[in-house]
């Protein structure tokens, strides 16, 4: 199978669902340069949104002002469910932490200051949860993303997908209904990232989230339920991922083909 014809792979269709992300008429400059421009579009539970678009369009941006990161500077985002993570573009964990204590970390107050030492001696001031509550919800969600039995390994002995799907398993500890990955495939190898790129759907299915993927990988975007292309800094066309290489919209037209040939020509784009 051709990469064209894997497009042709039709991907389920949202549940009907409530609402979950609403971004309504959002802008934001830097320095008095526009980057966003009047964005609008949500996200229902069960649906994978993936922006797209070249390098500095605008997409890490938009995702920094959905997860609370950054405020625009006109427009309002709406977030119908408290319960979000951002999963990082590199896996942002804590080397000096176990792999049981970063995906921990949320969920457990750090006494005294001191983290390191919180599931070893127990915590004096923890949020709801015990130690052996701790360790019993962490390894469910390693078992989520599918890495057993290595919760008192160091992240500097993981491989960079292990250390992603850890990422993953932080990310969903408490449940989220929304989840945001930011380029969640940057760096891995192409049978990493489908290992990836399954675990997000796989994520969205189990947990009935509304996620939003910013990427400009051929194989993630297929594997997003619509997508929206962003073009110096506003929406230029939004569809399915099929519907990307059937449109006659001159921006995405140029994008998809682009983006057969690989992650450089589209940032020389």
């Amino acid at each position: 199978m051709t990469e064209e014809e894997q497009f042709e792979v039709q991907n389920e269709n949202p549940r009907d669902g409530e609402v979950l992300i609403q971004v309504s008429h959002v802008g934001k400059s830097f320095g008095g340069r526009p980057v966003l421009k009047d964005i609008s579009f949500e996200v229902k539970a069960h649906e994978t949104l993936g922006i797209i678009g070249v390098s500095g369009c605008g997409k890490s941006t938009l995702l920094r002002i959905i997860s609370g990161l950054e405020t625009p500077d006109v427009g309002e985002v709406h977030l119908s469910n408290p319960n979000y993570s951002l999963v990082f573009q590199y896996s942002a964990l804590f080397d000096s932490l176990t792999v049981l204590e970063n995906v921990a970390f949320s969920l457990l107050e750090r006494p005294d200051g001191d983290y390191e030492k919180a599931l070893g001696q127990g915590a004096q001031r923890r949020k709801k949860y015990s130690v052996a509550e701790i360790r019993d919800i962490v390894a469910e969600k390693l078992r989520m993303v599918g890495l057993e039995g290595i919760e008192d390994q160091y992240p500097n002995s993981l491989s960079g997908g292990m250390k992603k799907r850890v990422s993953f398993a932080r990310a969903i500890v408490s449940n989220p209904r929304i989840i945001l990955y930011d380029e969640p495939t940057a760096g891995l190898d192409p049978i990493a990232s489908t290992v990836i790129e399954d675990y997000i759907r796989k994520l969205r299915d189990e947990l009935n989230a509304a996620s939003v993927v910013v990427t400009h990988q051929f194989s993630t975007i297929n594997r997003t339920d619509r997508v929206i292309l962003l073009h110096e800094g506003e929406v230029q066309w939004t569809g399915t991922p099929k519907e990307l290489m059937s449109t006659d919209n001159a921006y995405a037209q140029q994008f998809a083909h682009a983006s057969l040939k690989g992650p450089m020509a589209l940032e020389q784009h």
